[in-house]
C-alpha cells in the first residue's frame, strides 16, 4: 500500500514540508480566517513555514489571499508572527 503524501508548499517560501512542520491557516464560509493548530478544521487550508522570514514573504507576495481566493485580514499574519514569536514550534 502507497504512504500517505502529507507534503504542502508554504505559501510564503514556496517549499514542500511535511504538514506537521508547518502552521495552518484555514478559512470557512464567510468566517474569518484562523490558525489551525490541530490541522483538523474544515474549510480551505494554506500553509506557512514557521519562520517570520515565512510569514512576511507570504504577505508580500499575497499567497494567503491567492490560495484562499478572497482578501484576507491584516491580522492574521500579525497572530501568525506572534504565535511564533511566543513558541518553539
Amino acid at each position: 500500500m502507497a504512504q500517505p503524501n502529507w507534503y504542502r508548499k508554504c505559501v510564503g517560501c514556496r517549499t514542500a514540508r511535511h504538514k506537521n512542520e508547518l502552521l495552518r491557516v484555514v478559512v470557512f464560509r464567510d468566517a474569518p480566517a484562523e490558525i489551525d493548530t490541530d490541522q483538523r478544521k474544515p474549510g480551505r487550508g494554506a500553509y506557512v513555514c514557521p519562520r517570520i522570514e515565512c510569514i512576511i514573504a507570504a504577505q508580500k507576495r499575497r499567497g494567503f489571499e491567492r490560495s484562499f481566493r478572497a482578501p484576507l485580514d491584516a491580522d492574521i499574519y500579525e497572530k501568525l508572527i506572534q504565535q511564533v514569536s511566543d513558541s518553539e514550534y
